[in-house]
């Protein structure tokens, strides 16, 4: 069992094709400024250094990988990905604009005002090792070490706010997000209970998050 989880990563490594890189002048132009056309200031939402908003759910962009960001913001150009907030402005962008904007948050370095609290002991657990018993497989086999993300299919989990984790847990669980390969992440949420779900979310939260440096920048 262990085997099989563990070849997940490898499969969205060969499955995903890398995106060219883009111009992070333009995309912080587009990040502060909009494009005029629909797509406003991304810092409205996503904060001055795309550190996020926990008290609203919005997530830290910065320093997540070029090619996930890439490709979440396509996946909601075509509906794969439902957000009513994300759609309209996702497909006011061109692909040379989602490209830029992608490239401008990889390149900045990942901000957090998460505060430290005592290590989450079930989070912990699940993140590490995962729950067999229930064929819940560790997070890190995906996620990375840390959390640190393995890049383009997986993200970064380390230091994200724990109100996004777990709203996202919880959509993959009841199925209003579907878009990984696979259709790995529902497998696993629906096996994760409400309790287990904000144990990994808070575990994550409080981990200091780390620069995705190899992502097209």
């Amino acid at each position: 069992m262990r085997k099989y989880w563990l070849t997940f990563p490898l499969l969205g490594l060969i499955t995903q094709t890398a995106l060219a890189a883009g111009d992070v002048n333009a995309g912080k132009q587009l990040a502060r400024q909009g494009n005029g056309q629909g797509a406003t200031a991304c810092i409205a939402c996503h904060g001055a250094n795309g550190e996020g908003n926990a008290a609203t759910g919005f997530p830290r962009l910065a320093g997540l990988n070029a090619d996930y960001l890439a490709k979440q913001l396509h996946d909601y150009q075509s509906g794969s990905r439902q957000n009513p907030v994300m759609q309209p402005f996702a497909k006011a962008m061109s692909d040379s604009e989602i490209r830029n904007v992608a490239a401008y948050y990889a390149s900045l370095d990942p901000k957090t005002g998460a505060s430290r609290s005592a290590t989450n002991q079930t989070g912990q657990e699940l993140a590490m090792r995962g729950d067999w018993d229930a064929t819940i497989p560790a997070c890190i086999s995906c996620h990375g070490p840390g959390g640190r993300g393995i890049e383009p299919e997986f993200p970064a989990l380390a230091g994200q706010h724990a109100s996004y984790i777990t709203s996202q847990l919880q959509a993959w669980r009841n199925g209003k997000r579907h878009n990984d390969e696979n259709d790995l992440m529902k497998v696993v949420a629906e096996r994760l209970d409400s309790n287990q779900i904000n144990a990994v979310a808070e575990y994550f939260a409080n981990l200091s998050p780390v620069k995705n440096d190899s992502g097209n920048e």
